[in-house]
């Protein structure tokens, strides 16, 4: 968990609520909520254009502590609109690292949410089908 990072929410359309703390920029955003299982990669995910306005959730718990660099990237942006992840790293381990996933995502205005339980979100999308979804970060 991050106690220091400012409280924000993911809403489902079926009135889901996930209460988290906010990653990356503050701000709203909405879009598809989707997942991905990948053990590794979240760089190339969010880069990736066929993630372009959704709300990309990770299954793997634990998120950023590679940090990201140049050469990991897809595309020359960010084209997720926003993350959902269970726990950011407090720390950054890794000699390509250029910079975190959290400064990453602020400096491209991306949205994100830690401390959710992704499983749960998961089985959720899995047995109810897709769903859009908005995450608001930062002052709530």
């Amino acid at each position: 968990m991050l106690p220091s990072f400012p409280p924000a929410v993911l809403a489902l359309a079926d009135g889901s609520i996930f209460s988290g703390q906010s990653i990356g920029a503050p701000g709203e955003t909405s879009g598809e909520v989707v997942f991905n299982t990948a053990l590794t990669g979240y760089q190339e995910i969010i880069t990736d254009p066929s993630y372009a306005r959704q709300l990309v959730t990770l299954t793997y718990p634990h998120i950023g502590n590679v940090g990201v660099n140049a050469q990991d990237a897809e595309s020359a942006k960010i084209y997720a609109a926003g993350l959902i992840i269970k726990d950011l790293s407090a720390r950054v381990s890794n000699f390509r690292a250029e910079d975190s996933l959290d400064h990453y995502l602020r400096a491209a205005k991306v949205p994100g949410i830690a401390g959710i339980d992704t499983r749960k979100l998961t089985r959720l999308l899995r047995d109810r089908g897709a769903q859009s979804g908005a995450i608001v970060a930062g002052k709530i």
